[in-house]
């Protein structure tokens, strides 16, 4: 198989990226590697775990994703051999090109927790970041009839820096609601609720306001779900580290992350396989004729749905150019998005660039919880994403930098 441009993954960058290409030329050979048959809004899984949002509303056929005009090849990458414009499949094809995208995602690492893949979905072990385990969070939350309810984070990077608080405060929202007494434990391998630090301050007060426990440098390392323990290494402000069990009702758990397996150790990768592309024009480092987006990259910016939305026309712009034969722009600025669900009717909308800087897109101050916000995370985004992201067509409000 050969085609001009070959996209690797079929998620919310590749599919984006590629729209947006065949928008602005539909002459383009593009081809998308991807071997899943469903196309997932992942965003709204929180939703899903806190019981505001159906989980049948979440997902759509991947073949009704695929742009008109591009060829799905619904197969897994190998192997990279960007020396000879090649990539091997796991079904054991090769597939030439003349340009790679390459945006499969990150992966997500149970096995890296001892014990958790033994009793996931079950014994009150849930997790958000995968849909057939949502469902069963909301099912924890409900039949939540007191007693202990852990939270979990792991080191950076993950998916969404802010998703394994946000279901703690829709859970926390609901326990207060019903009137259920609660021992809310947030452990977190980070030193702050959060990696920017104006809304890590903002959010003390939401958890004062719970009453959560926050502990930080705190990092799940082995789970009993028949016992209904956790075990955390701890490390205290020396840097010594100690094993820590405590007991739960419920517990719900974000899984270690990391590269894919397939880029670990390929030419293409960092030390860590991350996708190394410069953070400005997202074009490989090594190979010219190679571009990365999304959560596979080894860019400093948060890994959201919002930072692919905002790199894939980066991306289209860039590869033009250098069929062009022009200069690169290198106008990526390292812009997420990370709505923090604060309650089940109220938002904070963490908005910001590389290096931490805080950039709105919406007049007055971003650490204000609204409503307004709330229907945008439960209404307007999952429209923006199915009928306007992945359809190519460029979406990108103005954002400055708050003061």
């Amino acid at each position: 198989m050969k085609h001009q441009i070959v996209v690797v993954g079929g998620g919310s960058a590749g599919i984006t990226v590629s729209a947006i290409l065949k928008r602005k030329d539909k002459s383009l050979d593009i081809a998308i590697v991807d071997p899943s048959d469903t196309h997932y809004y992942q965003p709204a899984f929180t939703l899903v775990g806190g019981g505001e949002y159906s989980a049948d509303a979440t997902h759509q056929p991947e073949s009704d994703c695929i742009p008109a005009g591009t060829t799905w090849i619904q197969d897994a990458v190998d192997s990279f051999d960007p020396d000879n414009n090649s990539l091997k499949l796991q079904g054991g094809d090769s597939v030439e090109y003349a340009y790679l995208i390459v945006c499969p995602g990150l992966q997500l690492d149970w096995g890296k927790i001892d014990g958790l893949q033994e009793t996931i979905g079950q014994n009150g072990v849930c997790s958000n970041y995968l849909l057939q385990y949502a469902n069963y969070t909301w099912e924890c939350i409900q039949n939540f009839k007191g007693g202990t309810a852990l939270f979990t984070q792991p080191a950076m990077p993950i998916k969404c820096a802010g998703a394994p608080q946000k279901i703690m405060y829709l859970a926390a929202d609901h326990f207060k609601q019903n009137n259920v007494s609660a021992e809310i434990n947030f452990n977190t391998t980070l030193p702050a609720m959060f990696g920017v630090p104006l809304f890590a301050e903002a959010l003390k007060g939401v958890v004062a306001n719970y009453g959560i426990k926050a502990d930080f440098k705190s990092t799940l390392v082995a789970i009993d779900g028949n016992k209904k323990e956790a075990v955390f290494e701890v490390e205290d402000a020396d840097g010594n580290k100690e094993k820590v069990t405590k007991a739960f009702d419920m517990i719900h758990v974000t899984p270690p992350q990391s590269a894919p397996d397939f880029l670990k150790g390929s030419p293409i990768g960092d030390t860590a396989g991350w996708v190394d592309v410069d953070p400005g024009t997202l074009q490989h480092k090594k190979y010219g004729n190679v571009f990365g987006l999304g959560d596979a990259t080894n860019t400093p910016n948060a890994k959201t749905a919002a930072a692919a939305r905002l790199q894939a026309p980066i991306v289209a712009k860039g590869l033009l150019a250098k069929i062009n034969q022009s200069a690169l722009p290198a106008d990526y600025d390292g812009y997420g998005a990370c709505p923090l669900t604060t309650s089940k009717n109220s938002v904070m909308l963490a908005e910001f660039c590389y290096g931490g800087k805080v950039t709105p897109s919406f007049p007055g101050d971003p650490r204000k919880e609204r409503f307004s916000y709330w229907l945008l995370k439960k209404f307007f985004f999952p429209f923006l994403y199915w009928k306007i992201m992945l359809k190519g067509i460029e979406f990108n409000p103005s954002h400055k930098e708050f003061e």
